[in-house]
């Protein structure tokens, strides 16, 4: 059990830095070939704050075990939604956390309507190839909207040469990426069986708290900083890719099964997590309180998963 344990802490560990390695590397290519500092953030950064999902996803798919994705992909945006959110705000300096114009007219609204999306999907059970296009057709549209949105009047940087220093962390850290991925699914298969509960609960609860450590991380000193708002753009990103992309590309791959254990109260918590933040800041400012009963909610949310409650 202990040796499970450490393998799976071992390979997340490999696949987080390896991720935010990458994503680093790739920013700075970005912004060397000519590509304006909004693009960056949402075509590259976007996308590498959720390489960890998105990899061992479609590892868990080509293994047989889809679960393991859709499992991930609940636990993650519930985690980013209640427990990121929720200890930013309450570290934010006892103060409100104050919500952008740009965040209520886009990622705000995607969020809602990805999840609503997403639950219908999910909710027979099993995730296709034909709604795995439209949840990436989805995304298609909010990537879109937000370059027509985010880049008028915005030009491209000055072009400059690619270190090749870059280049070389991109591939080793790709290579990172896939190995620390399939380490990852392998060893929380193991950890599933040696505890005896479904691969699905361990992957909704151990696995989705582990990849969004980082961002945890990163929105407490933010916090503490006072810049609090800027790391909510990024959470709420976060989860609509998670919502749309891992698990649509994951259809695309290979079936995408959602057990019982998960259609039952974690995707369904997930949909209300979301309507409820949406409805809560529609003043533009989450409140302390506010942030205290997303702790609670997420504390609610893994004993009644785990089923310890």
């Amino acid at each position: 059990m202990l040796l499970l344990f450490l393998a799976f802490v071992g390979s997340l560990a490999l696949l987080l830095t390896a991720a935010r390695l990458f994503t680093g590397a790739a920013e700075r290519i970005g912004l060397a070939l000519g590509m304006s500092t909004f693009m960056v953030g949402v075509v590259i950064v976007g996308v590498g704050t959720s390489l960890p999902e998105l990899v061992s996803g479609l590892i868990s798919v080509s293994q047989g075990v889809s679960e393991i994705m859709s499992g991930n992909v609940l636990g993650a945006n519930v985690s980013n939604l209640l427990l990121i959110l929720g200890v930013s705000t309450v570290f934010s300096v006892l103060r409100p956390v104050y919500v952008g114009e740009n965040y209520i007219a886009i990622d705000l609204h995607f969020l809602v309507g990805s999840s609503f999306v997403l639950g219908v999907v999910m909710f027979d059970g099993v995730v296709g190839r034909v709604e795995g296009l439209c949840l990436l057709a989805v995304y298609g549209v909010y990537v879109v909207y937000l370059l027509r949105e985010g880049s008028s009047g915005q030009n491209g940087e000055t072009k400059s040469p690619i270190a090749m220093r870059d280049l070389l962390i991109v591939v080793l850290s790709a290579v990172g990426i896939y190995f620390g991925a399939d380490w990852t699914v392998s060893s929380l298969q193991g950890l599933a069986t040696s505890l005896g509960v479904p691969t699905a609960i361990v992957a909704v609860t151990i696995l989705a708290l582990g990849t969004t450590l980082p961002e945890l991380v990163v929105s407490i000193t933010a916090a503490r900083q006072g810049k609090t708002s800027l790391a909510v753009g990024n959470i709420l990103g976060s989860c609509v890719f998670n919502a749309l992309v891992v698990v649509g590309a994951g259809a695309v791959y290979g079936t995408v099964k959602v057990p019982p254990e998960l259609t039952g109260f974690a995707l369904p918590f997930m949909v209300g997590s979301s309507f409820l933040f949406y409805l809560l800041v529609q003043d533009r400012r989450i409140s302390n309180w506010e942030g205290m009963l997303f702790l609670v909610m997420y504390v609610l949310f893994i004993l009644e998963v785990s089923g310890l409650a």
